[in-house]
């Protein structure tokens, strides 16, 4: 039996090798956001990409199954703290989700590492299993953003 009672923080820190202004853009500016986020396998259509980076504004997308373009995964999360280059805080309302929220909120901070950035992910709160997946699911894009920040 699976556990679904979210209550487990997803934490991620990885090194990317881009300064953190290059990290910082890619998850606020919408054309670029559309080119590397969601896991392989799925993938994100720029119409679908709107982004407002201040408080109380909001990002909004879809993720597309790339075998079913029927299979989305829309997200609408709204920022409650931003730092240009250094910090983005938020939330989206997730009410429905087993193994999620019923609101889950994302920290990303985003630290100079001598021209490199060192990023901190937090989210949740997830089930046990939901963490592991979400986990897989940013480690993918990560890839993804590694080769989108190389170019």
């Amino acid at each position: 039996m699976s556990e679904t009672t979210a209550t487990k923080e997803l934490v991620i820190t990885r090194i990317f090798d881009a300064p953190r202004e290059l990290v910082y853009r890619a998850f606020t500016d919408p054309d670029q956001l559309a080119a590397w986020f969601g896991p392989v396998g799925w993938s994100v259509p720029r119409e679908s990409v709107d982004v407002d980076a201040r408080v109380g504004g909001h990002q909004r997308f879809t993720m597309v199954n790339d075998d079913d373009p029927n299979m989305t995964s829309p997200a609408n999360g709204t920022f409650i703290e931003v730092i240009e280059n250094e910090l983005l805080v938020g939330y989206e309302d997730v009410q429905g989700m087993p193994g999620m929220g019923p609101r889950l909120t994302m920290r990303l901070e985003f630290h100079d590492e001598g021209g490199k950035t060192r990023l901190v992910l937090r989210q949740g709160p997830f089930s046990e299993e939901m963490e592991g997946m979400s986990r897989e699911g940013w480690n993918s894009s990560f890839t993804k953003l590694d080769a989108l920040l190389a170019r």
